[in-house]
């Protein structure tokens, strides 16, 4: 019975072969060159039939991307002389890239009705999460970047410092703000690094804030110095007088009183450089001039025994010192010096004799 079942379906097979195929030689290969011109032709037709959509695609697709471009160039010109040049360039581009998206959605639709924009849509959508995911640290910047030109913390010409940068802005991008160190460096930093970490702008405002501390000897009158350095402040050219210059003691130091000068100035890096030079160089004359010290930092040294009288009551229990009613009195370095020295010969040798019987310690 199998094999009867066997013999039915290859007997069946051969059947429907040359139903399908008349012209078929079993057990031969053979080529209908009408089969393959057919398909062909077929290929052709159908290509002539979508031809014109594909032509209306194609010129959909060149409308909107020339009104891209004029898009750009209108708000790239109206923002031009304006503060907000550079936000106006980057939304041009944008604006720019949004209507040549829009384009292709649209050619797209008519060179191929069976997507509809809902479809493409949908498909980028779920492309648009992997993409998300694999340029996501392009896309952060990205919007870091249209932050800062939207709220502008800054503006290209300002000086400002990020991180271990500092430098004067230059162009402040989609993906990157560009800063030229003061040394003639350039340096790049990815928005996303200045959006999310303090920024300090240095010339957000008219004036900045510098300040110098003078080392004054105890000694000398702390009024009359604080009252000199004011003066050359004050007469100093670039310090500006609103605010006013001012002079305040921080600190007793171990050999002086620390006077700290502050004044104003123009913000810009070069100007506070200049001012900065001139006023040191003229506090230090002007102190040289009136006689006041500006001392060195020294340290003293105390020898318990050697000593003068002045310097405390020997009486009391001290460090270095026996307590009692009758201490050893004090031996300055000068009179031990003038005891050697007077000492005779014969007595030097009497000294080295009674030390050379003293037992030697092993």
């Amino acid at each position: 019975m199998p094999q009867d079942d066997a013999a039915t379906d290859a007997a069946t097979s051969e059947a429907a072969n040359e139903v399908a195929n008349p012209n078929d030689v079993p057990g031969e290969v053979d080529v209908s060159i009408d089969t393959v011109w057919g398909t062909v032709d077929n290929m052709v037709d159908s290509f002539m039939d979508r031809l014109p959509f594909l032509l209306v695609g194609v010129v959909v697709f060149a409308i909107f991307y020339f009104i891209a471009k004029l898009v750009r160039r209108f708000v790239r010109r109206a923002t031009k002389d304006k503060s907000s040049a550079n936000l106006g360039r980057v939304m041009g581009r944008v604006a720019q890239w949004v209507l040549i998206f829009v384009g292709l959605i649209l050619a797209v639709a008519i060179m191929a009705p069976s997507i509809t924009p809902g479809k493409l849509l949908t498909s980028l959508g779920i492309g648009g999460v992997a993409i998300g995911f694999a340029f996501k640290d392009i896309l952060q910047n990205f919007m870091a970047g249209l932050l800062i030109l939207l709220n502008e913390p800054f503006k290209i010409g300002d000086q400002i410092a990020s991180g271990d940068h500092e430098g004067t802005v230059e162009s402040i991008e989609t993906r990157a703000t560009l800063i030229k160190t003061y040394d003639g460096k350039r340096v790049v930093i990815p928005n996303s690094q200045i959006y999310t970490n303090p920024v300090v702008v240095n010339t957000a405002y008219d004036a900045i804030r510098t300040q110098y501390d003078v080392g004054v000897g105890y000694g000398d009158d702390l009024r009359q110095a604080a009252k000199i350095i004011l003066q050359t402040l004050e007469s100093a050219e670039g310090v500006v007088s609103d605010p006013a210059p001012d002079v305040v003691a921080t600190e007793l130091g171990g050999s002086s009183v620390v006077l700290r000068a502050r004044w104003w100035t123009a913000p810009e890096r070069a100007n506070v450089v200049r001012v900065g030079n001139s006023v040191i160089s003229d506090i230090k004359e002007a102190l040289d001039d009136a006689g006041i010290d500006m001392p060195y930092p020294t340290n003293v040294t105390l020898l318990h025994d050697q000593t003068e009288d002045r310097d405390g009551d020997r009486t009391r229990q001290r460090e270095g010192w026996p307590a009692g009613e009758n201490p050893p009195k004090p031996r300055p370095i000068g009179s031990q010096r003038n005891e050697n020295k007077s000492k005779s010969p014969s007595d030097a040798g009497d000294t080295q004799a009674m030390n050379a019987d003293r037992p030697h310690a092993e």
